[in-house]
């Protein structure tokens, strides 16, 4: 499966933004879905992550509460609606995928776990 990544951009905070991930290739409704993202001199870290039937969510604790994911399997896309954006959300966001994930790996959020990322959308959040 391919990804592809889009939406980001420069906001200032207390700015929304949605992130969206189009899958191709392979019907999306079969894999888990994630966020993460990387910033500059840091490792990349997890942001979100959702279920293939999309009944399970699971988040980073900075995030949750201001991020929603969602997905559309008639779409095959995913997406990240990023509310009340702060500096530090700046990063780049890639979206992963995987098929063969048990519930509690899922749980763990560990980019190790995700077989096929997208490109990265830059995010950037001015004080």
């Amino acid at each position: 499966v391919q990804l592809q990544a889009s939406g980001g951009g420069l906001v200032q905070a207390g700015d929304s933004l949605r992130l969206s991930c189009a899958a191709s290739g392979r019907t999306v409704s079969r894999y888990c879905m994630a966020w993460f993202r990387q910033a500059p001199g840091k490792e990349r870290e997890f942001v979100a992550g959702i279920w293939r039937s999309g009944t399970t969510t699971d988040y980073a604790d900075s995030v949750k509460g201001r991020f929603t994911i969602s997905r559309d399997n008639a779409k095959n896309t995913a997406y990240l609606q990023m509310n009340n954006l702060k500096p530090e959300d700046t990063a780049v966001y890639f979206c992963a995928a995987d098929e063969n994930m048990i519930l509690s790996t899922f749980r763990q959020g560990l980019s190790s776990s995700y077989r096929y990322w997208g490109q990265g959308t830059q995010v950037t959040v001015s004080s």
